[in-house]
């Protein structure tokens, strides 16, 4: 939903309702009596309103104490403040510090007024319309490095483990999916793309290591399913629930070696999960049921060709 309405704050209302009056045909108009009145209102319609107008001069906090609240909690709406000419000072210090896009002049001329507003509100279109580019970009980038990791993890798997590392990726994946994993969050004012790519490759290196490192400490031990069950449950802080199942209560365990932020430390205890899967060679299965994650034995059976394409690409799809 594209943001549409005014939001106009005054203490007289004699203003508000001329301003209503007089705006209302070119945009809706929503009115505040305050500033707190006007902290309110965009809270409860913050991602409908496009454009903010502000009287400087009223009881209790002054106008720009609004403006400063919507610049730094709604930077897409157009933030504009009116005042008297004798208030001057208080405009210009507005515009100086970012708060606003322009002040307009009490008493208003009315064509000046309308032609204000509509450049405001194709303004705060225009922004509309880039943020919501920037989002798609930002999704399919995050989508990407997703996609990434999960073929990075294929070849990591293969050179610490060779036999069937590709079913334990598959289940890795398919667990991945019942727990909707979310894309992994990147600050891209922080991230150069080769630096992305250093700390990602470093990152493979860390998950190699810690996966060796569990699949040594297992090495001896008893690895017929209900005892490796019980090894996962311990790990992973779960309930057994009979010799073939699992209870765990947090996704995370499932999902952080794909979610986690770019840039953040992988730990031996993210690396479970994948490292358990390895040393069963893929003969369990990771179900979502009621809020909880059931981990169960499974048999061995024969993977699409396509598998790993078709779990990239449904990771990569935007959650609901």
């Amino acid at each position: 939903m594209k943001p549409t309405k005014i939001l106009y704050v005054d203490d007289e209302a004699m203003a508000l309702k001329y301003f209503d009056r007089l705006v209302s045909p070119m945009a809706p108009v929503i009115t505040a009596g305050s500033v707190e009145a006007g902290r309110a209102a965009l809270a409860e319609h913050g991602d409908e309103i496009a454009v903010l107008v502000c009287d400087q001069r009223m009881p209790g906090e002054m106008g720009n104490a609004l403006l400063r609240h919507a610049r730094q909690y709604y930077p897409g709406i157009v933030r504009m403040l009116t005042t008297a000419y004798s208030e001057l000072g208080d405009a210009i210090e507005a515009i100086n510090t970012g708060e606003i896009y322009r002040y307009i002049n009490k008493p208003w001329e009315m064509e000046s007024l309308r032609a204000d507003l509509k450049n405001a509100l194709e303004l705060a279109e225009l922004r509309s319309e880039r943020d919501d580019l920037m989002r798609d970009k930002l999704l399919a980038q995050q989508g990407q490095l997703l996609a990434n990791r999960m073929a990075s993890l294929l070849m990591l798997t293969a050179a610490v483990q060779h036999e069937a590392h590709d079913a334990a990726l598959f289940q890795f994946a398919e667990g991945a999916l019942a727990c909707r994993s979310a894309h992994p969050k990147v600050d891209w004012n922080r991230w150069e793309h080769a630096d992305l790519l250093q700390a990602e490759a470093q990152r493979g290196v860390a998950v190699a290591s810690h996966l060796r490192h569990w699949l040594q400490l297992w090495e001896a031990a008893p690895s017929d399913g209900p005892q490796a069950l019980r090894v996962l449950a311990e790990l992973l802080d779960g309930d057994p629930l009979g010799d073939d199942t699992v209870l765990v209560a947090d996704a995370q365990a499932f999902t952080a070696l794909l979610t986690a932020p770019a840039g953040q430390v992988v730990t031996a205890p993210q690396c479970v999960w994948l490292a358990w899967l390895l040393w069963q060679r893929g003969l369990a299965r990771l179900e979502a049921v009621d809020g909880t994650f059931r981990v169960s034995l499974a048999t061995a059976s024969v993977l699409p060709g396509d598998w790993l394409a078709d779990a990239m690409e449904r990771l990569t799809q935007p959650l609901d």
